[in-house]
């Protein structure tokens, strides 16, 4: 039920939405002197021409003075104009969003954009020059937001169109930058050994250090059946921690979780399961495989007498690395005869690789790992997780240089007889190690596909529980 109007009253006036009155309105209020308004108006004219000469004369453009407005939005400042422009959005989509009401008599009639709403002339009059000063400046086409403002202002430097690529730069241009200065970097080193190779003195030294060092005269001849396997599993693990290692370093969404079993092999008493992704599960049990080979592989060297062929016996390792560094580096190989005797690089190579990267690697892996005691707090105290990190990673980075290094010059030093003794475990020049080595090859890559969640999903959860 709706009160009817009074005819004696005027009726009251409805305003828009975010309207702020100059002075509260009254009923008794007394009307604006025709003296006082008109003083008013001037000084508002003289204030909007001297707005608009200013942008005349400025030298900034209007999309300049549009990017310093952007740049002061991102400051936190806040800018009359566009908060008017906000207003009257809102106030405009709110009229829009708002059903049909029933009208009161006497008021006039509401619109949707409220344009017909009546305001009082003192009102319009004295807010109108402002407002058309500041749209003459930033029209609203002219308007946009601070992205948008920054991404053509980059695309316009570079003289393209306005997109992504323009702003970031192509994909590729990183990696081509790299291997071009890697590139420009090898062939001064090619060059710089071959010209040290001219010296009178250079030649000297190689001559009296040929790159081999010192070896005990009883030291194994030739590489048995049960190296060649555990180097062809060494390579077979290292190449999928390797790619598991970086999954787990740089994948965003895992394509699962893990929970271990309590007290089960990779929760040990005194631990709380903990949850893992996927990926991690996976590189923790493919380092217990590769640990174990590697186990059996130390302890047949020392057994064997084989270690005697890949720790340096004596100090002339060093002069012969040096001088076997600068015979690689002129491309002028040293005297290769591995089935026999290791240059000097090759000797420190594998010295390092057995006996410093691998422990290192096994170190800093457990602590990251499920295995960490948690009730050693002195322990980890003393070795923190964050020196883990900074340590696997790089040795991660060791054992990728010294397989890439490693295959490199098994191709470049005599392919076949090389292959024959890492795989077949003979001194001789044929086909046969080529053609294990292609066999293991085609093994890794089907064992590089199987380890997809699809194929280890079932497997983890017979280990533990499994969640997405």
């Amino acid at each position: 039920m709706t009160s009817e109007p009074n005819p004696s009253q005027p009726p009251k006036r409805r305003r828009m939405a975010g309207y702020t009155p100059l002075a509260p309105e009254r009923a008794d209020a007394e009307p604006v002197p025709a003296e006082r308004l008109e003083t008013h108006l001037q000084q508002q004219q003289r204030g909007d021409s001297l707005v608009a000469e200013t942008a005349m004369t400025s030298p900034k453009t209007r999309d300049d003075v549009t990017a310093l407005i952007d740049k002061k939005q991102l400051q936190g400042m806040d800018l009359p104009s566009e908060r008017a422009a906000q207003e009257n959005e809102q106030s405009k989509s709110a009229a829009d969003d708002t059903p049909a009401r029933k009208r009161r008599m006497g008021a006039p009639p509401h619109t949707a954009g409220g344009e017909g709403v009546a305001r009082p002339s003192t009102d319009s009059a004295v807010r109108g020059g402002s407002g058309a000063a500041q749209t003459s400046l930033f029209p609203p086409a002219a308007k946009a937001t601070s992205s948008t403002r920054l991404l053509d202002t980059k695309g316009a430097a570079r003289g393209g169109p306005v997109s992504k690529g323009n702003v970031a730069g192509p994909g590729w241009r990183k990696p081509a930058v790299v291997t071009a200065v890697l590139i420009i970097l090898g062939l001064l080193v090619v060059f710089g050994a071959r010209w040290l190779r001219t010296l009178e003195g250079v030649q000297q030294f190689v001559m009296s250090y040929s790159g081999h060092a010192w070896q005990p005269e009883g030291a194994p001849v030739g590489i048995p059946a049960w190296l060649g396997w555990q180097h062809f599993f060494n390579m077979f693990f290292i190449v999928l921690i390797i790619r598991t290692g970086l999954q787990v370093r740089t994948e965003r969404k895992p394509p699962g979780y893990w929970t271990a079993k309590k007290n089960s092999f990779f929760s040990p008493k005194g631990n709380s399961p903990k949850k893992v992704s996927l990926s991690q599960w996976l590189h923790q049990s493919l380092d217990v495989l590769w640990v174990a080979n590697g186990m059996i592989f130390v302890a047949l060297l020392l057994v064997s007498g084989h270690w005697t062929r890949i720790v340096p016996m004596s100090w002339d390792v060093f002069p012969n690395m040096l001088s076997a560094a600068v015979q690689y580096a002129s491309l002028d190989w040293p005297a290769e005869n591995g089935w026999v005797h290791y240059n000097a690089l090759q000797v420190m190579a594998y010295f390092v690789t057995v006996f410093v990267a691998a422990p290192l690697a096994v170190v800093s892996g457990v602590r990251m790992s499920t295995w960490w005691p948690e009730r050693a707090e002195r322990l980890t105290r003393i070795y923190p997780v964050d020196w883990a990190r900074a340590l696997h990673f790089p040795v991660m980075l060791y054992f990728v240089a010294f397989t890439v290094v490693h295959v490199f010059l098994v191709f470049f030093t005599g392919a076949l007889q090389n292959l024959n003794h890492m795989y077949g475990s003979r001194d001789m020049v044929d086909w046969w190690g080529l053609v294990i080595f292609l066999i293991s090859l085609l093994v890794i890559a089907a064992a590089w596909f199987l380890i997809k969640p699809l194929f280890t999903r079932p497997i983890a959860s017979r280990m533990g529980k499994v969640t997405k």
